[in-house]
């Protein structure tokens, strides 16, 4: 999980009353987080959240360079779509459109996407919408998106995989039925169960969320930047946990704390099939912003007597790409990259 950082409580403690029944993890992760009084339309982000975007600006100026790749390959479009899913506060967006040269930012045209409401003081030319453009020409960026994308839990039994069922209202868990047939064909494909007592985090919600952006690239780039896990390091347990206030706690539904699991990338990877697309590419944080010139390079010492602003100023900003790239922690992150047309 990223750092989260300390928050103000949300008021009343932002919990939803619950008439005690039982729901399945993604009905009730979805009604936790996204329902009327759901965790993430009425928390911003950066009260709570510590991710690579407030971490330092060197991530935008990264996404820029991609950008910039797009735009090149292809053939500098009249109008290059920047678009932002799960954009936040749209901060990534708004640093982005500060950094860029006049000519590209004559030709971008630039949406954030969020349920939340559009945030205040967000520069006009940003769009604000619920769901993506029906057609995008450029990139989309989804930084910490689907690990936020509800699913259902599992858990082998005697008789095979059953359902987790929770109480929204305290947490408490039982079993419930089999999943469907699409949910134990993923199962049996990307995260197949042995023995009892072992839990699986059904990925296809996310593989069909991360297909209908692809769906939605007429040409360009989409990139996906998340918590990960491949077929070869599926957790026994899985990866169900909550956060509130920078601190750990168990994951309750109540719309009380940001509840993620981490995201099967591979099998996202594998989702979205076609002509149209024609690379993917499967790395983590640290040599996807390392390529793009992230390097956490410390300057010369000798700097610091020639110029000892600069050296200081040098010296922040390489802890700051360090911070970025770190393989124990942001840099552990997985990148997924799939280029459409």
């Amino acid at each position: 999980m990223a750092e989260r950082v300390k928050g103000d409580p949300p008021p009343s403690g932002g919990k939803i009353t619950s008439p005690g029944v039982w729901l399945t993890w993604r009905a009730a992760m979805e009604r936790a987080l996204y329902g009327e009084e759901g965790f993430y339309l009425r928390e911003r982000p950066s009260m709570h959240f510590r991710t690579s975007v407030g971490a330092s600006p060197a991530f935008a100026e990264a996404i820029l360079r991609a950008l910039i790749q797009v735009d090149e390959r292809l053939a500098r479009p009249p109008l290059l779509d920047l678009v932002d899913i799960g954009a936040g506060e749209g901060t990534l967006v708004g640093t982005i459109l500060d950094l860029a040269e006049p000519g590209l930012v004559s030709r971008l045209r630039v949406t954030g996407v969020d349920l939340a409401e559009r945030p205040p003081g967000l520069p006009e030319r940003i769009a604000w919408r619920s769901s993506p453009p029906g057609s995008i020409t450029g990139l989309v960026i989804c930084n910490e998106w689907l690990d936020n994308v509800p699913l259902d839990i599992v858990e082998q039994s005697t008789d095979g995989p059953r359902l987790v069922l929770v109480n929204p209202e305290t947490g408490e868990e039982r079993l419930g039925p089999p999943p469907d047939g699409a949910d134990l064909a993923w199962l049996a494909r990307w995260w197949p169960l042995r023995h009892i007592g072992q839990r699986a985090e059904i990925g296809r919600a996310r593989d069909e969320a991360w297909s209908s952006v692809l769906r939605r690239l007429a040409r360009g780039t989409a990139i996906a930047v998340d918590y990960a896990h491949s077929a070869a390091d599926r957790p026994a347990c899985g990866t169900l946990t909550g956060y509130r206030d920078g601190a750990l706690v168990i994951p309750v539904p109540d719309g009380s704390c940001d509840i993620t699991a981490h995201v099967a990338l591979d099998s996202c990877a594998a989702a979205f099939q076609g002509p149209a697309l024609t690379s993917t590419t499967l790395t983590t944080q640290r040599e996807a912003l390392r390529a793009l010139g992230v390097t956490g390079a410390r300057p010369a010492p000798a700097r610091a007597h020639t110029d000892p602003r600069g050296y200081l100023r040098a010296l922040a900003r390489a802890s700051e790409e360090g911070e970025l790239i770190d393989s124990s922690g942001l840099g552990g992150f997985g990148w997924l990259c799939q280029h459409i047309g």
